[in-house]
């Protein structure tokens, strides 16, 4: 599950500063300054592990065309895993958004995305490959886009504390989102990279609950940019942003959660008790479903499996959907699933078909991107995102209602970000794990967030700040 988040963090960071839509602007300044190429190396764990490069032309007919380009290499499970991303993007002289193009590519994934401006609705088509898909995305106001240059930020005479808003289309999960920035004042900030010292405005950005903060010089340029997936962005040179080091810290170890404590047998336990440490500044609903939660204390119940003639439950249209990537109306999917669970009579006979299927069927292998199902079924290859997003949308396609969920869970001393999905029947969610072809799932699966990428991302703001004790079996 985290290896999604990071891509989708990764683009966000890329991408949210090209897509904002409001604040009262005027960037012909910043794009004058910003028209020479820039570089931002991007470090995990002290270790340069990719680059950013940021080109602005002028176009002969007015406007300017930006040109983002960006390289990460992840080492996970201690094989190295390379991410590119492109963004061109096509604006007004009043850095309005006219069209843009999008991509991402990784092992086995790729993304390609194409999106015109009408007014304030993005019309956009996205191709992964040999399935391509078209959609509206509809923003309350034409979508502005800024340059890597931040200048106007610092045209507002912001005082210390003070809070704004800026809405931004995100052309890697091909939704409006909101943003809340903080202006933390002028002061000295140590670049440990470098082993310098600048004199920097600070601010704190807020997405999706996860908190990015960004410095800039007095002239507006990004000299630092950190979030909590570990990520750093900072402004160097071409020849020492593009300086790599091809295989850097693994990443998984590195953001899972030791876990405090020992389990007792799982087969034998119905319960079990958990406390959780988490930041005052993070919400989620832990009270729900086969869990309850109070005063940090977290009881994870094993379900009662439902009786043979179960039925799925009616009413659940959210959980019913297809969406651009839980592809459940597409023929290629409806036809898998019905050629796996066309001999069942009974609905729980059929969720058991489905998930021992995916389970037995795909590769288990880290792929680096925004899980699709249709993709998945094509390839055949995943992790749990994949696992999970596939499992929806077979499920979805023979009217089980079924979805997307995240947390975490654990193996061999350490807790992972993990995703996993919750089948409806007789009344109440079921969970399973097509992944480890659990189900219902073991008692290690600690949920925080359902729903696809939009809710999953998150799960970013725990990473380095969760802890789990294991109390034990509850009585």
């Amino acid at each position: 599950m985290i290896l999604a988040t990071w891509a989708i963090l990764f683009g966000q960071l890329l991408n949210r500063d090209y897509f904002v839509k409001t604040l009262d602007i005027r960037e012909s300044q910043a794009i004058q300054r910003g028209r020479e190429e820039s570089f931002l190396g991007i470090y995990f764990k002290q270790e340069r592990i990719g680059y950013v490069k940021n080109r602005v032309v002028e176009k002969d007919t007015g406007g300017v065309i930006l040109y983002q380009d960006a390289v990460l290499y992840l080492n996970i499970m201690e094989t190295n895993y390379p991410i590119k991303m492109h963004l061109q993007a096509d604006l007004t002289n009043s850095s309005l958004l006219e069209h843009f193009r999008f991509s991402l590519f990784s092992p086995f994934y790729e993304l390609n995305a194409n999106g015109v401006v009408h007014g304030s609705e993005v019309h956009f088509s996205m191709n992964t490959g040999k399935d391509e898909r078209a959609d509206i995305i509809r923003l309350s106001e034409p979508p502005f886009i800024s340059t890597n240059m931040r200048n106007y930020l610092l045209q507002n005479n912001l005082q210390e504390g003070e809070k704004f808003k800026i809405p931004y289309f995100d052309p890697v999960t091909m939704s409006g989102k909101e943003s809340t920035i903080e202006y933390k004042g002028f002061k000295k900030e140590l670049i440990r990279e470098q082993g310098r010292i600048y004199k920097l405005h600070h601010f704190e950005e807020k997405i999706s609950g996860i908190r990015i903060n960004f410095f800039l010089d007095e002239n507006g340029k990004v000299i630092k940019e950190t979030s909590p997936t570990g990520f750093v962005f900072l402004s160097e040179p071409e020849f020492r942003a593009t300086d790599i080091v091809y295989k850097g810290t693994e990443i998984l170890s590195a953001v899972s959660v030791p876990a405090i404590g020992s389990f007792p047998d799982l087969s034998e336990t119905s319960s079990i008790r958990y406390r959780l440490d988490i930041p005052d500044d993070i919400e989620f609903d832990l009270d729900q479903d086969r869990q309850t939660y109070r005063d940090n204390i977290l009881v994870v119940h094993k379900e009662n499996m439902p009786p043979e003639q179960a039925k799925v439950c009616f009413g659940k249209d959210s959980e019913m959907q297809s969406t651009p990537y839980i592809q459940s109306d597409d023929p290629i999917i409806a036809n898998q699933a019905l050629s796996i669970v066309n001999s069942f009579t009974y609905d729980l006979e059929k969720v058991r078909a489905l998930n021992h299927w995916v389970y037995a069927n795909l590769e288990k292998k880290p792929v680096l991107s925004i899980p699709d199902a249709l993709s998945t079924l094509r390839t055949k290859v995943g992790d749990c995102n994949e696992h999970a997003a596939l499992f929806a949308a077979l499920a979805r396609s023979v009217s089980i209602p079924a979805r997307v969920v995240a947390g975490v869970t654990y193996h061999e001393g350490m807790f992972y970000y993990h995703a996993w999905n919750e089948v409806c029947l007789n009344g109440e969610w079921i969970s399973l794990d097509t992944t480890k072809n659990q189900l219902p799932a073991d008692l290690t699966h600690i949920k925080f967030v359902q729903g696809e990428t939009n809710e999953q991302i998150k799960i970013g703001a725990l990473l380095g700040r969760l802890k789990i004790e294991v109390l034990g079996e509850n009585s």
